[in-house]
């Protein structure tokens, strides 16, 4: 076989030497061609599932005899050809079987509708020869690029859109969404796992596209939008699974991904809209800000399991919350509540790591909030009563949410409530002082625990006298005297009305029981101790105690079962400028120590809601004017519209201020010669200081 072999290399050698190439290589184009086309007529011959394997079959032989004929001819390859710019031989073997075999009149159509009938077997679920595919695939691909497209790729792609065109037309037609979309993604694995096993791999772009055009992209809004199955169903249920599901099949197509986000934008903001809006709600702060929690996590992990914690979606959920929180000008006060009704008692026996996440998620909140100062004034309100009261869960947990709002608003924000932590800690030191230089005079009588607060950092409370019992108003006296005599240039206001007592107290049948009351509940009861009956009208000229608090303090001592040590006539709910009072001798507790609490609504009246707004819009005054120089001296020429626009984006971390109001100031400022109108152009301004 060798000798042979070499033999016809030397002849074909001294062939293209003696000037035969052109000879031998038209010798070799028609001796092949005639070969091919009675291999054509056996590949023809063969019936039914042997036409694929005949085809492979002389496939497989055409390439051993090609390489044979490369090799023997190797030398009229390397320079006859070249020179006479002819195909080379390998090519020229795959060129004559394109033409006389693949492209054959009665084998080139049969290829091709045996190939797409095969992988329409596959579709539905038959077996075929995936090893024999890919040799044939393989050989269409060996022939040449244009050879597979033209040949296979192109009308493989046009049957399998009408196939997925149909397809998804019965789907969707019969599926709820979620089945739909576990249809889609098999099929699209389907077609990504064919193409691995016997198409070219550049296919897979292209298949993938047609599958994902007709089975997604072209029913993306009726999959979305289906009755009791689609998008808004599966927020609702929670169907991780399907939402994750919709959210891969999605991204791959155009407009995928803002179409859910849209649908899910929009139902939020509906739903969060009746939330905040839902007249039920809003009678329970604490319930109304959980509820806003709730579907806060519920969204966050929806996001972070079925959306890939894609940063466009929780783009779209913060911008959702900061729509309708802000719907409801009531949801700053709320959201103060929600802090002081965890750091009173909500939080209390919970683990510190605990703490720091609900902490977190009222950060959250927060940061929706466009009026940023209302809730500074509610929660300072609200801190200054717990302060006072000693009512903190934990000091740890007050100062952690004080970071956090410095990190999140700056120290200006903060620095008010730092100073109230700095005044109860210097009380202490104080009262230590104060009894060590008195103690001894004072004896065992009554004591008294006095805190100093700066008037600056404490909100604002109206001085109202009451008349207080002689033991401690003595008692009070002496601290006055003992404070102004260590602090020169001070001056001190009681301020009754945010106090607490400590009271014995011994009923009928001499029961004795310690009472924790407000300053105003003592002076009341101490009156008991040299009379057994008192009407309202004694009581209030005595104590001097304010008609509207002498009534929630006698309300809280009459007519709270459990906790009622006086009797009132006539016996009902309110009390009546004509009612009566007396000492219940009947009064029982199981405890000795009995804390009676003042009625109070948890919210704000209408007149104190009003003082409050009243009170953010007058503080809001000097930032805006303080806003405004700020930028005309920097630009020192302004246009009016552009004021409003730095001005707005300078304060709105802590408010969104009222363009209204910003010209106002600018009026203000105008008169008061920091900025004045441009003489030629009345809209702008030029800054003057």
């Amino acid at each position: 076989m060798c000798q042979e072999l070499g033999r016809h290399i030397r002849n074909a050698y001294n062939m293209v030497l003696h000037k035969f190439g052109e000879k031998l290589y038209s010798g070799l184009v028609s001796t092949m061609t005639f070969h091919l086309q009675e291999i054509s007529i056996s590949i023809e011959a063969a019936q039914g599932g042997l036409f694929l394997e005949e085809l492979d079959r002389k496939w497989t032989d055409h390439n051993k005899a090609l390489q044979m004929i490369r090799d023997i001819l190797m030398y009229m390859d390397r320079t006859f050809i070249p020179n006479t710019h002819k195909t080379p031989v390998h090519e020229l073997g795959l060129n004559l079987w394109r033409d006389n075999i693949i492209h054959s009149g009665k084998i080139q159509t049969r290829l091709l509708t045996t190939l797409l009938e095969l992988i329409l077997r596959e579709r539905i679920g038959e077996v075929i020869n995936r090893g024999l595919m890919r040799n044939i695939i393989k050989m269409l691909m060996d022939l040449g690029p244009s050879v597979y497209q033209e040949d296979f790729e192109k009308p493989f792609l046009e049957v399998s859109a009408d196939f997925y065109r149909a397809e998804s037309q019965k789907f969707i037609d019969c599926c709820d969404c979620g089945d739909y979309l576990k249809k889609a993604e098999r099929r699209l694995n389907e077609e990504i796992e064919r193409v691995s096993h016997y198409l070219d791999p550049k296919s897979e772009i292209k298949i993938t596209n047609v599958v994902e055009k007709e089975m997604i992209e072209n029913h993306m809004l009726r999959l979305v939008h289906m009755e009791n199955s689609g998008l808004v169903n599966m927020l609702l249920d929670d169907k991780y699974e399907d939402l994750g599901r919709m959210y891969n099949l999605f991204r791959r197509v155009p407009n995928g991904l803002s179409t859910i986000r849209d649908v899910m934008t929009s139902h939020l903001r509906n739903t969060g809209k009746l939330l905040v809006t839902d007249p039920e709600r809003l009678t329970d702060p604490v319930e109304f800000v959980q509820c806003l929690l709730n579907e806060r996590d519920k969204y966050d992990k929806i996001i972070n399991l079925a959306f890939n914690n894609d940063k466009s979606f929780q783009n779209a959920l913060n911008s959702s919350f900061e729509f309708f929180i802000n719907l409801n000008p009531r949801s700053p006060e709320f959201i103060s509540l929600f802090v002081d009704d965890k750091l009173r008692k909500g939080l209390k026996g919970v683990s510190e790591e605990d703490v720091e996440l609900v902490l977190d998620k009222v950060m959250t909140l927060f940061r929706y909030l466009q009026e940023k100062d209302v809730f500074e004034k509610y929660y300072k309100q609200h801190l200054a009563k717990r302060l006072l009261s000693g009512k903190t869960v934990s000091d740890d947990a007050e100062r952690s949410l004080i970071v956090k709002l410095k990190t999140e608003c700056g120290y200006q924000f903060t620095s008010k409530l730092e100073g109230m932590f700095t005044d109860m800690k210097t009380s202490q030191d104080t009262m230590q002082e104060f009894y060590a230089a008195h103690g001894a005079e004072l004896g065992d009588g009554a004591t008294l625990t006095v805190q100093v607060l700066t008037t600056g950092s404490w909100p604002t409370q109206p001085s109202v006298s009451c008349d207080l019992p002689a033991e401690m108003s003595a008692l009070c006296e002496k601290f006055r005297s003992y404070y102004l005599g260590t602090h020169t240039g001070r001056r001190l206001t009681w301020q009754t009305n945010m106090g607490t007592a400590d009271l014995k107290a011994t009923f009928g049948k001499g029961q004795r029981h310690e009472l924790n009351v407000s300053t105003y509940q003592m002076c009341v009861l101490v009156l008991f101790n040299n009379a057994d009956r008192l009407s309202y009208k004694e009581i209030e000229q005595t104590t001097e105690i304010p008609s509207s608090d002498l009534k929630r303090c006698l309300q809280s001592l009459a007519c709270v079962k459990g906790k009622n040590v006086l009797r009132k006539e006539p016996m009902s709910k309110d009390i009546g400028e004509e009612d009566a009072f007396f000492v219940n001798d009947k009064f029982t507790s199981k405890f000795y120590k009995v804390k009676i609490g003042t009625v109070v609504a948890q919210k704000e009246s209408e007149p104190e809601k009003q003082e409050t707004r009243q009170r953010v819009e007058e503080d809001r005054k000097p930032q805006i004017e303080a806003a405004i120089v700020r930028i005309m001296k920097s630009r020192r020429v302004l246009d009016h519209n552009n004021i409003i626009t730095e001005v707005t984006k300078q304060l709105q971390s802590r408010f969104l201020a009222n363009p209204g109001e910003i010209k106002k100031r600018m009026e203000s400022l105008i008169e008061r010669d920091f900025l004045e109108r441009d003489t030629a152009d009345r809209r702008l301004y030029r800054y003057l200081a």
